[in-house]
């Protein structure tokens, strides 16, 4: 019988919500394959100890919703140079230099979600012409894993499908075929239809609204998305940036996009922006509750938040009808807005969020509320909508104030007290166990990606852990773990990487009658100035861009 070789981590408080372990000290094992183990037969199998007592143990961070790829984030990073070159980071910080804070350098940025304990990071909104580039840069991205979110519902072929009346079968394989040829791990919808009608001039687009160009609306774009999304088997569902983002009253619109899904599964993303009432003097109000309310009783709805943070940020998002209404606000005064062929669009406005801005400080309120409103944890999770709302570093700073109601309603009363009248935040006295903060950053978004082997520490799960340093300051705990490891290996001490492997991809396949190639063939040669051929991207051109496994999730059609 072959003698294993484990490392053992003994001492720690082990968090895992993935199979109910709640701060229970014990020892965790680690495999010579890199993987988590079963207990040791005989003490000749532990050939290393490190001792963690006194640790906090959970898996590796998983964030289901942050831009670090792709054509919008290198615009975004020439829109502040003035940041990068005062946040330079050379080599004796990191093994390579690189700089940023709002939208890092690709090197900077696998480094600093390491630091924090973050193992795999997810590119919300790639641009199926652009896939390849954007892989190009989640490859140069160290550590993590990682993964993108094809976009559609803006794309001149779907919108023709959809208005020519095609059936679901048909928009399935479209779909499918977009999974296979992005190499992209799920589908994401950006302001649907709007986009598109941003082309021809429409200044808005709510959700029964028709796009003028093809006479069909919004909803009808989610609904036939969501559903074909669910029959073709994919795990993480229709990850929907809805209308009217920004927008005062848009709460209406989100409310009425819960209820017209009609039970499919789908994830809200950023919903802070999507959750604004018109009450008061200002018109400005907090839609936090009614949000809240229709998420805990709608067991088909995930939401993640999109927390904005005080301080200079730049946003970046393929929603240009509404970054274009943005771009009156921007700080510094200048801003990039364009069209891309037939598929979509761009913007990028930085933006400085201010305590003592009233809109600015309820946007902040509206996001703790809908933290400490939803009830089950399993269906929220953890974003800045990085770097809209903020960096990603300011995630510590984030957990305190989920944790920390004390802390909470210190930071409040520092903000305009017209804002803090017109909240509710005050009276939410709920502080998130750790318990719960390893569900919303790790075994939630985990489950809801369907990443079997990520997000928790049971036998057989890939060693990604993150052990913290007990404190009672978790903006502290937080911000730098004393271990990060990576399939097993120290990828961080004592909060400095040590070590740079490089994470694999994560992709989504989905089967597809080949005969809608056909039909794509037929449209590029039409419409589009690459052929379909040009646009895929091969298995063998991620592998050799990563240097590191394609993690293929195969999926089945449903009935």
């Amino acid at each position: 019988m072959t003698t294993r070789r484990l490392t053992e981590l003994r001492g720690g408080r082990i968090y895992d919500p993935t199979h109910g372990v709640d701060g229970e000290s014990r020892s965790l094992f680690i495999d010579d394959s890199g993987h988590i183990a079963a207990a040791p037969r005989t003490p000749a199998e532990i050939t290393q100890t490190l001792d963690v007592d006194g640790c906090v143990v959970m898996a590796g961070g998983v964030d289901i919703h942050t831009h670090i790829g792709g054509g919008k984030v290198n615009l975004a990073r020439m829109m502040l140079p003035e940041e990068h070159l005062a946040s330079l980071v050379g080599r004796d910080r990191h093994p390579w230099p690189g700089s940023g804070v709002a939208t890092p350098s690709t090197l900077t940025a696998g480094y600093r979600y390491a630091e924090m304990g973050y193992t795999a990071c997810f590119e919300p909104a790639m641009l199926p012409a652009n896939a390849r580039e954007a892989h190009m840069e989640l490859a140069d991205t160290p550590i993590v894993d990682k993964g993108a979110y094809a976009l559609l519902g803006n794309d001149d072929f779907l919108l023709r499908r959809l208005a020519a009346g095609a059936p679901d079968s048909e928009i399935a394989d479209y779909i499918a075929w977009t999974l296979h040829a992005s190499q992209a791990m799920a589908i994401k919808v950006v302001n649907p239809g709007g986009i598109n009608a941003f082309k021809f001039n429409q200044r808005k687009l709510d959700l029964d609204e028709e796009n003028t160009a093809y006479g069909i609306t919004p909803r009808q774009i989610l609904l036939s998305l969501a559903r074909n999304l669910n029959h073709l088997g994919v795990t993480h569902p229709l990850h929907i940036h809805g209308c009217n983002l920004g927008v005062p009253g848009n709460v209406n619109t989100t409310l009425a996009t819960i209820a017209g899904l009609e039970g499919l599964p789908a994830h809200l993303t950023h919903v802070q922006f999507h959750s604004y009432g018109v009450e008061g003097d200002r018109k400005f109000s907090s839609g936090a509750l009614a949000i809240a309310e229709a998420v805990n009783r709608s067991p088909n709805i995930s939401v993640d938040v999109g927390q904005i943070m005080f301080g200079q940020t730049v946003t970046e998002s393929g929603d240009s009808m509404r970054q274009h209404a943005g771009s009156a606000f921007a700080s510094p005064r200048k801003s990039v807005l364009m069209d891309i062929e037939c598929d979509a669009g761009c913007g990028v406005v930085p933006f400085h969020y201010r305590d003592r801005n009233f809109v600015n400080a309820l946007q902040w309120i509206i996001g703790l509320e809908l933290f400490l409103s939803v009830g089950d944890p399993w269906r929220i999770f953890l974003t800045t909508d990085h770097p809209n709302g903020a960096p990603f570093t300011s995630y510590p700073h984030l957990i305190r104030l989920l944790m920390d109601r004390s802390f909470r309603r210190d930071m409040l009363a520092t903000l305009m007290p017209e804002a803090v009248a017109a909240s509710n935040l005050a009276s939410l006295d709920r502080e998130y166990s750790l318990y719960e903060i390893a569900i919303l950053t790790r075994a939630g978004p985990a489950r809801s990606l369907g990443l079997a082997n990520l997000g928790h520490l049971g036998v057989g799960a890939r060693a990604d852990i993150a052990v913290y340093r007990e404190h009672a300051d978790r903006e502290r705990m937080f911000s730098s773990a004393r271990y990060v490891f990576k399939s097993g290996q120290v990828v961080v001490q004592d909060g400095r990487v040590v070590a740079a492997p490089n994470g694999a991809t994560h992709v989504t396949r989905a089967e597809y009658d080949a005969g809608i190639t056909r039909s794509l063939d037929d449209y590029f040669a039409r419409y589009m100035s690459v052929r379909r051929r040009n646009l895929m991207v091969s298995d063998a051109e991620i592998e050799d861009l990563g240097r590191s496994p394609l993690c293929i999730h195969s999926t089945r059609r449903q009935g």
